[in-house]
């Protein structure tokens, strides 16, 4: 039984004092990829959406930003494999879709393609699936409104119209910019009012705050035009090969590090500027240390802030904008303000029927996997509407039942394959529930920090259930700033040591149930999961394709064997005569393998 949305809503009356609000059941904020994303879904599910978008065409971010033109996002049109999943793994600017005339790479053959083919590529994926999207529609004072059946949501646009609807999806991205609350702050120039003229910096000394990619972008747009060019953040660099982390420094953008470490007058510097100001003095910008009432504080002749500067650039990056909620509280920010508070679901949790997706979901998986970007929020996206259809359709998630025989299979298909797990390591896993009639319901691309809540977000049955998730994960230890990548030692090349892996590899993990929320708070936050009750790591590849007979294959066989042998009719055979056959160390493994008869 689906929920009514056709409710009389007394209520709305006499909060907005409208008589006809526009209604409908999904109404998605916002036409930028995420938005465009979740569209489709809906669309294609035949649901009551719009999108509401307050610029005159899709994917207006990219109409101005990145500033310099350039995305950093890989597209890599040869890959030496026909599969369009396995594929979607190395392009990151398409959205999901069932038709590839809407891949991105029918729009660019360019590896780091111009901003403006972005723009081209999502207008044309609004056209082409037809979605229904009401553009120059600003939209502000979303609220909550609570009648006899149901809670709805309200908002308004800049033209006093009123809608109305069960669900709202905000998917407006992170585009307000960050300034910093320091006394001078009007003295700098702001990213996002950068000029694009390059005389404008000729002969110019300069210092950029922030160490971000958006900060390393302008630095190689301009550094060749200028006197030097100082860098200021407060923490040592973060570089994506370092972190594994693609929100990190790139190195496409970071060209100015080798004029600093060769000395050629650029230069990076650590300070916290919230404990600094700017000044004019004498016709040059400062950033002048500004000491709380009171204390003291001595100046250095070699201080490198002494440094005369004709022009001081922030370069801090973007936030969440909340002041399209009626009551900031509903959507408070966390800390940082980038991101409003959202559950694992997606929900917000103190508003109902309000969600969010794209970009802004990106603090469930914040510098631990690809959701803040499009080759991650796609999948992220894709989930939510799952989560929508169950919760609002009664449509279950969708599963496919196979026989125990395959499930080794089905499993070193969905490791070398699936794009969602590639992209989402760590957060989407596929989960497979075993029962004790030898089959096997396999669920792909489940956001796995709600594993404890998996029947009432599915429909999935799992009671008497034993339990396999599949991810792809990083070795512990091999991520962060000063971790050395590139080390001799980096990679494990003997599956008797899969579980020394250090770049990404499945790892699966069994549960005799499925895990309940007080085994969440058992979990450790760097950890996808909570214990589990055993692990089998799948040796790490050069390639990342783990499909060898030998070395990827047959370890795992062996392990599901063993794990789950009261689910097999079993006759237990010697290690040593089984290992003969294959020439792989045993050493790792039981006394006794089980192999079914």
């Amino acid at each position: 039984m689906e929920y009514s949305f056709g409710f009389m809503f007394v209520g709305f009356l006499l909060v907005t004092g409208s008589a006809s609000p526009i209604e409908h059941d999904y109404c998605v904020i916002g036409a930028g990829p995420a938005g465009l994303q979740i569209g489709y879904f809906l669309h294609k599910a035949h649901r009551n959406y719009v999108i509401l978008e307050k610029s005159s065409s899709a994917g207006s971010f990219y109409t101005k930003y990145p500033i310099h033109r350039k995305l950093i996002s890989i597209n890599k049109i040869y890959t030496g494999r026909d599969n369009k999943e396995y594929n979607l793994r190395h392009d990151w600017n398409s959205l999901l879709s069932d038709d590839d005339r809407m891949l991105f790479k029918q729009f660019s053959r360019q590896m780091f393609p111009p901003a403006d083919v972005m723009v081209t590529y999502l207008d044309s994926y609004a056209r082409h699936f037809n979605l229904t999207i009401r553009y120059n529609t600003e939209i502000s004072d979303i609220h909550s409104l609570h009648g006899n059946a149901s809670t709805k949501i309200g908002m308004k646009d800049q033209n006093g119209n009123n809608y109305l609807c069960r669900v709202a999806i905000v998917a407006t991205g992170i585009w307000k910019p960050r300034i910093p609350d320091i006394p001078g702050h009007e003295l700098m120039d702001g990213y996002e009012d950068l000029s694009l003229n390059a005389s404008d910096y000729e002969g110019k000394s300069v210092m950029i705050l922030g160490r971000g990619n958006s900060a390393f972008e302008t630095a190689t747009a301009i550094y060749d035009k200028t006197n030097f060019v100082h860098m200021v953040g407060r923490h040592r660099l973060r570089f994506a090969w370092e972190t594994h982390y693609v929100g990190d420094l790139r190195a496409v953008n970071n060209e100015l590090l080798d004029t600093y470490q060769l000395k050629s007058l650029d230069g990076l510097l650590e300070y916290d500027i919230n404990d600094y100001k700017v000044v004019r003095q004498g016709g040059h910008l400062y950033l002048r240390e500004n000491p709380p009432p009171g204390s003291q504080w001595e100046e250095y002749d070699n201080d490198p802030l002494l440094t005369p500067y004709d022009k001081i650039i922030r370069c801090l990056g973007f936030q969440f904008d909340s002041s399209i909620f009626r009551k900031v509280s509903d959507v408070a920010s966390r800390p940082s303000q980038k991101y409003p508070f959202i559950d694992y679901d997606y929900r917000s949790p103190v508003v109902d029927g309000l969600y969010f997706t794209g970009t802004i979901a990106h603090s469930l998986d914040y510098r631990q996997s690809a959701g803040g970007f499009i080759h991650g929020f796609r999948y992220s996206a894709r989930v939510l509407s799952k989560i929508l259809n169950w919760r609002y359709h009664q449509e279950r998630w969708p599963s496919e039942i196979l026989p125990l025989s395959n499930l080794t299979t089905a499993i070193i298909r969905r490791v070398n394959e699936a794009s969602g797990l590639y992209q989402m390591f760590a957060y989407l896993g596929d989960i497979i529930l075993l029962s004790k009639d030898g089959l096997c319901e396999y669920i792909e691309e489940y956001p796995v920090k709600l594993i404890h809540r998996f029947s009432e977000v599915t429909g999935i049955d799992t009671q008497n259930k034993q339990v396999l998730v599949v991810l792809l994960q990083y070795g512990e230890g091999f991520h962060g700033p000063e971790e050395d990548v590139f080390r001799v030692d980096r990679a494990a090349t003997d599956p008797e040591y899969a579980d020394y892996s250090n770049f990404l590899h499945p790892v699966v993990h069994y549960f005799q149930e499925i895990p309940k929320e007080q085994n969440i708070r058992r979990k450790k936050w760097s950890h996808p999961l909570p214990p589990a009750d055993k692990i089998h790591h799948v040796l790490e590849d050069f390639s990342a394709n783990w499909d060898r007979p030998l070395t990827h294959v047959k370890p795992l066989d062996v392990f599901l064997r063993r794990t789950l042998k009261d689910l097999y009719n079993i006759k237990c055979a010697s290690t040593t005569n089984m290992f003969s056959q294959y020439s792989i160390s045993s050493k790792s493994l039981d006394s006794q393998h089980c192999i079914a008869t």
